[in-house]
């Protein structure tokens, strides 16, 4: 072999390794995803992820950690996803996001459906929050009186109505005071029930039966969505008319729903992380609030956009 070969030899077999090397050091960046359960929208921010260019395994991660339907395993998965660490933390609901921001201080978090930011104090206006974090919130106090308006003129004269509600949940706190007040307005007294774990829903559906009830409203929650095929079956035994609010449920079989477009939600989430990936603070970008709303029952057929 002559000399200038054999150097050309020695050199590639020096340089492919330090190559190789070089390629699996490289890191995409992380995401990490919180929420209480998997929920039917999750594929809706991978989608919006791959429209904007990200490819699961190939220029991204995401690292999902679900609670199991319990609030009190957040706090320990949000721990466990800021010390790996992850670049950016999507939190679905207002318990994922407050166990996000206990968990860290400086890794941002995309809140998804938050539905009092402010009153949460997780953010200081909804134009720049002044920390970690940012994204979306589902405040809009409207949605009650329109859910309730919405079911007394299916069901002409109801005067009671039981709403199914978690405590736990700061954006069911925030809409149940909501509806208690149009509730007020419109003649219709509230008797609460409350359910909060997946566990304890079949002891409210036995109350609740006893309570011979004229209608149903089911605030969004984790403990209902998990079990949206039980609650649906539930309210159609007792043949008692029922307001949700999500669309899912309706598909399931149930009367109505009114609410967000979660879906629309979840999609619009991933450009937050894009923008934070590329540089931009979560205290830059400012919360959006919902845009749009979708009714949809199955008498008379009706699924539309508002």
């Amino acid at each position: 072999m002559r000399r200038r070969d054999f150097i050309k030899v020695i050199a590639g077999s020096v340089a492919w390794p330090l190559t190789a090397g070089a390629q699996q050091n490289i890191r995409h960046p992380q995401v990490g995803y919180l929420t209480p359960v998997p929920l039917p929208f999750d594929d809706e921010f991978r989608r919006g992820l791959h429209d904007l260019g990200y490819v699961e395994g190939s220029n991204v991660s995401i690292v999902a950690r679900f609670g199991g339907g319990k609030d009190e395993n957040l706090p320990g998965l949000a721990t466990e996803l800021a010390g790996i660490p992850v670049d950016v933390i999507v939190a679905t609901n207002s318990t994922a996001t407050a166990a996000a921001m206990k968990a860290t201080t400086t890794i941002p978090i995309v809140m998804v459906t938050s539905g009092d930011p402010l009153g949460s104090k997780f953010v200081a206006s909804l134009g720049h929050s002044g920390n970690n974090v940012t994204g979306l919130s589902s405040m809009a106090p409207e949605i009650m009186l329109k859910q309730l308006e919405l079911l007394k003129e299916a069901v002409p004269g109801v005067s009671r109505v039981v709403i199914f509600w978690n405590s736990l949940n700061p954006t069911n706190v925030f809409f149940l005071r909501q509806a208690e007040s149009s509730a007020k307005a419109l003649g219709i007294e509230l008797q609460l029930m409350e359910a909060k774990t997946p566990d304890q829903l079949d002891a409210a559906f036995d109350t609740t039966s006893r309570l011979n009830p004229q209608a149903l409203l089911f605030l969004v929650d984790q403990v209902t969505i998990g079990r949206r095929a039980d609650v649906v079956k539930f309210a159609n035994t007792i043949k008692c008319p029922a307001m949700y609010s999500l669309r899912e449920f309706t598909v399931a079989g149930g009367l109505m729903s009114f609410g967000f477009d979660f879906p629309n939600l979840f999609y619009r989430a991933a450009q937050y992380v894009d923008r934070i990936l590329k540089g931009d603070l979560p205290t830059d970008l400012p919360i959006q609030q919902p845009t749009k709303f979708q009714f949809v029952s199955i008498w008379p057929p009706r699924d539309c956009l508002i």
